[in-house]
């Protein structure tokens, strides 16, 4: 489930088989821990904001400060029968771990017999999938200021082992100054060799994860490379119907290129879309976390300056119309559920959730 997003082209999934000074969560002082303890009840529910298979997120309220924010609400039978219990664990312990300018910050987690509550910032801006589709494509200058930001945020993340894997315009959001925040961390992971899990999203899998070759940061590159190609063209470069036509057009290798395409990026495109990853920019160092530097010398990038992107100085070439602090309008409309009539979860059904 996208943080605040449906997802709109084929749900990521976990089977293939299925259609600078960064504060982490252990240097906050003690006054910052007690401020970030809230309780379910603190909250004013207002909407829902996005939906996912196996729970919503919703705008909400704090009752005592007036302050907005997005409460991602998780059902606990669905996360157990959806075999989903071990990547909302890794999701709660990755975003305790994390702070950074491009990523949604988590400011609070709890769980009750039912549901599992993540509070983050409320970004209001809505999801750069909905940008890009009204625009239909975007300009070059355009590509490159979201690219870098993207850039930015990977490159710390990978600095903590941590590999994120469901990188598409659904999980982008704009803040009110037109600013990136990734968000969704179902499917990221804490890494320091591979994986073997095959989950994300089918248009946007590197095709080590559908060979089951065994992954690691390299997916996210590839992703970045399917990414840039989608803003710039309108449309990813690999689509089926169905996802097993597009693995095997992943697999095949081959992409159309558009005449409009700026020749710069599209040999970013081409580099960052090799097969073969240990020859695919970005992962050519043995060093887990020095590849981003590969990318961020490439010509496209060209003028670019890397401190001023991470302190948000570059201008946004999008900035949303925000008429208010708890302003929706950016967000699909969805349908209200009483999430409190969620199934409350069996003692030993409780234990596999013991360490949340």
């Amino acid at each position: 489930m996208a943080d605040y997003s449906i997802r709109t082209r084929q749900e990521s999934t976990e089977s293939l088989d299925s259609a600078s000074s960064v504060v982490t969560s252990e240097e906050y002082s003690d006054d910052e821990k007690e401020k970030h303890r809230y309780d379910i009840e603190d909250f004013t529910i207002i909407k829902t904001i996005g939906t996912g298979t196996f729970g919503r997120v919703v705008l909400c309220k704090n009752k005592e400060t007036d302050e907005y924010g997005a409460m991602k609400i998780l059902c606990l039978s669905d996360i157990i029968r959806l075999k989903q219990v071990e990547h909302v664990k890794n999701e709660k312990n990755i975003l305790q771990e994390i702070r950074h300018p491009f990523i949604v910050n988590m400011l609070w987690c709890d769980r009750d017999e039912a549901c599992i509550f993540m509070l983050f910032d409320y970004v209001c801006g809505g999801e750069l999938f909905s940008y890009l589709r009204n625009a239909g494509r975007f300009t070059s200058s355009t590509g490159t200021f979201y690219s870098a930001e993207i850039v930015s945020a990977l490159e710390y993340l990978h600095s903590k082992s941590i590999v994120y894997r469901d990188l598409k315009p659904e999980n982008l959001l704009l803040d009110r100054e037109g600013h990136l925040k990734i968000t969704d961390f179902g499917f990221a992971k804490k890494l320091t060799d591979r994986t073997w899990t095959l989950c994300g999203t089918p248009e946007y899998l590197a095709p080590e994860i559908i060979q089951s070759k065994g992954h690691n940061k390299a997916v996210d590159w590839w992703a970045l490379g399917v990414l840039i190609y989608e803003m710039l063209v309108g449309y990813p470069p690999f689509y089926d119907d169905n996802p097993f036509g597009i693995y095997e057009k992943i697999l095949s290798g081959k992409i159309e290129w558009p005449k409009h395409l700026d020749t710069v990026a599209k040999d970013l495109i081409k580099k960052l879309l090799v097969q073969d990853r240990t020859k695919r920019l970005g992962n050519m160092k043995f060093d887990f976390q020095s590849g981003a530097d590969d990318i961020k010398r490439h010509r496209w990038f060209k003028g670019i300056d890397w401190h001023d992107v991470y302190l948000r100085k570059l201008e946004a070439p999008i900035v949303p119309r925000i008429l208010y602090d708890g302003d929706s309008s950016n967000f699909d409309e969805y349908p209200e559920t009483d999430w409190k009539t969620s199934r409350t979860l069996e003692k030993s059904e409780l234990k596999l959730f013991e360490d949340f």
